[in-house]
């Protein structure tokens, strides 16, 4: 079999995603604060055998920009209302049946205990369909929300979160595939030297265990992360096993390809066994003039400010201060490092103003956008995908669920025509349809090496 993608549908659990227009659009649903429109989503995208919903989250509504809160609000700006998506996943997993969901939870402001049993328990409820999207949390704000005055520095933060993974880890092996053995006639439910305590005691965590839990379906769920930095994408290309990216030119998502492939070789890591996902918003039309069209109308309700607003939260850096006229400044950022890097090279390349990049972050946080009949559009995946850009990709809405409805009505057949991508599910767990190698063999060498992080 050829070589096939993969698919994510991206999700916040709040009225925008990457679009700050999407709220505003006539044909988006408004029920974003009840199951149902996540059911309806969910079900969209298991039609189009999609392999996972991906929710990202933050911890604290805005306040960076400015140093006021009225805006965000008013405005209805990224994460100024959001649930928390690990309720939502197990609610979507109880309506669906193969796909996967990857829930963002942060690395900084929990404890590993904490994380491993909520991912061990929606892997059990979910029967192996659940992802960790892995976070180092960026703002000020999140870290007040959790009783610090400051917020902890970029390269700490990733200190903490190597520490906090392989924690983890040991948590999902504390338990031996075959320790519970429930035999009713015997009354011995499980065999205890086949549970083992972790005693952890490092740097930044202590735990006793085992997790008070069995072992999962997956073990452990499929890791995710979305490192951009240097330092962020050496910590992806060390755990993860699917990453998230968002770069709007070619010659950048090839480069980050490259990149994090070679990356994950040198952790003595199979690089086929981490699936790199970009990510775009499709505008889809009978013809190229009616999907202009529709991108038109969607660009045209986003709101520069807004864009700012999400830009000072994503990079923990006040943009208010700045000439809106003038071309962005090379200023340190102490949130996601990478995002600001693209914003800064594209305002360089294009002569754009900080106005501009307002306006491109409020449609869509600098994603792409593929525009154009359902072959247009399947089109530029398909050169993405074959031209070392990607081996998978994640749709962002710009109104749901009218965004995803059309894709997987028009865009999915095409590439399923083209031999690109799936007509059925392959297995039964995400970790299978990803197409990844077992749990403990897709982890760093040194952790592999290490008996005490992994069951024997």
């Amino acid at each position: 079999m050829s070589r096939q993608l993969h698919l994510g549908g991206f999700l916040i659990a709040s009225p925008v995603t990457h679009s700050h227009a999407a709220w505003r659009h006539p044909g988006s649903a408004t029920d974003y604060f009840g199951p149902e429109h996540y059911h309806r989503v969910g079900r969209i995208l298991e039609r189009g055998k999609f392999d996972f919903a991906f929710f990202a989250d933050l911890l604290a509504a805005p306040v960076r920009f400015g140093g006021d809160q009225s805006e965000p609000f008013r405005r209805g700006t990224q994460a100024a209302a959001t649930l928390d998506p690990a309720l939502v996943a197990a609610s979507i997993a109880a309506v669906t049946t193969n796909l996967g969901v990857a829930v963002t939870k942060s690395a900084t402001y929990f404890h590993p205990y904490e994380i491993a049993r909520i991912f061990g328990s929606l892997d059990h409820l979910t029967r192996g369909r659940i992802a960790w999207n892995i976070v180092t949390s960026l703002s000020q704000a999140e870290a007040q929300n959790f009783g610090f005055d400051s917020h902890v520095e970029h390269e700490e933060r990733y200190a903490r979160a190597e520490e906090f993974v392989r924690t983890a880890v040991k948590l999902w092996s504390s338990w031996d595939p075959d320790a519970v053995i429930a035999d009713k006639e015997s009354g011995i439910w499980a065999d205890p030297s086949r549970i083992r305590t972790v005693d952890h005691d490092g740097d930044h965590y202590r735990t006793r265990g085992p997790l008070n839990q069995p072992r999962s379906p997956q073990h452990r769920p499929v890791l995710i992360q979305a490192g951009s930095s240097e330092t962020g994408k050496e910590f992806a290309a060390r755990w993860a096993e699917a990453i998230f990216e968002i770069d709007p030119t070619p010659e950048g998502r090839r480069a980050y390809y490259d990149d994090v492939k070679s990356r994950a070789s040198n952790h003595g890591r199979n690089p086929d066994h981490i699936k790199v996902f970009p990510s775009f918003i499709p505008f889809i039309g009978e013809t190229e003039s009616i999907a202009r069209e529709k991108q038109a109308f969607h660009n045209e309700l986003a709101d520069p400010i807004s864009g700012l607003i999400t830009l000072s939260v994503h990079t923990d850096h006040d943009f208010s201060v700045y000439d809106l006229d003038a071309p962005v400044e090379d200023v340190r950022v102490g949130g996601t490092q990478g995002l600001f890097d693209v914003a800064r090279r594209l305002s360089q390349r294009d002569n754009l103003t900080l106005r501009d990049i307002g306006k491109l972050y409020a449609q869509g946080v600098l994603l792409p956008q593929f525009v154009g009949t359902a072959s247009d559009v399947a089109d530029q995946i398909e050169e993405s995908f074959n031209g070392g850009e990607a081996d998978g990709f994640i749709v962002s809405s710009a109104q749901a669920p009218g965004t995803f409805n059309d894709f997987v009505d028009y865009v999915v057949p095409e590439l399923q025509r083209r031999g690109l991508f799936r007509t059925e599910y392959e297995g039964s767990t995400l970790r299978e349809n990803l197409g990844l190698g077992s749990p403990d063999e897709d982890l760093p060498a040194d952790v592999r090496e290490a008996p005490s992080l992994i069951a024997v």
